[in-house]
């Protein structure tokens, strides 16, 4: 049995979105002291971190299912969320390009990094679809939208959505998203 949207429209439902947040906040604050302690030679304490951190997103990810956060028939996600892993590379690398103008060259540098792994990650997901999904890839003749903030991709009717839609990456609402030329 799956635990797919098991609190929604429940009295869990705020309780389980309010954990998933808390949860997705805990994640970055334990990496950002692992990375903290690292600068200061403590690497014992930034391993201690990292392990909290990725089982604060595994935790994250349970409440975000019992609320039904992701739809259960994942596979277009996954296509949305390829277009902005592959697109992510490109605006972080641009990010980083404005850090080095800024003189923050260590920090552009790590984004550098960042924006290849981004692309990487576009890479992958574009290989499960092959695998699992191929007709997913093929767009000609699709509508699709793409969200100004991120660069997910949503391929469909958007306005039939309710207006309470999101992003399911960025959290920004269906008014950002643009029609794809």
């Amino acid at each position: 049995m799956s635990l797919h949207g098991q609190t929604k429209g429940t009295k869990f439902e705020q309780m389980s979105a309010m954990l998933a947040q808390g949860e997705a906040n805990g994640t970055m604050m334990y990496y950002a002291l692992a990375r903290l302690a690292k600068e200061q030679g403590l690497d014992d304490v930034a391993a201690d971190f990292i392990e909290a951190a990725n089982q604060e997103a595994v935790h994250a990810g349970f409440y975000a299912t019992l609320n039904g956060k992701v739809p259960q028939d994942f596979w277009p996600m996954v296509r949305g969320v390829m277009a902005a892993e592959t697109s992510g590379e490109t605006a972080v690398k641009g990010m980083a390009d404005k850090f080095r103008a800024a003189g923050l060259t260590e920090a552009a540098d790590e984004m550098e990094i960042f924006a290849k792994q981004e692309g990487h990650h576009g890479v992958v997901l574009k290989k499960i679809l092959e695998k699992y999904k191929p007709e997913l890839l093929k767009v000609e003749d699709k509508t699709i939208y793409v969200c100004a903030c991120c660069g997910y991709e949503y391929i469909g009717d958007l306005d039939a959505e309710p207006e309470t839609f999101v992003c399911p990456i960025c959290g920004q609402p269906k008014k950002v998203f643009r029609l794809r030329a």
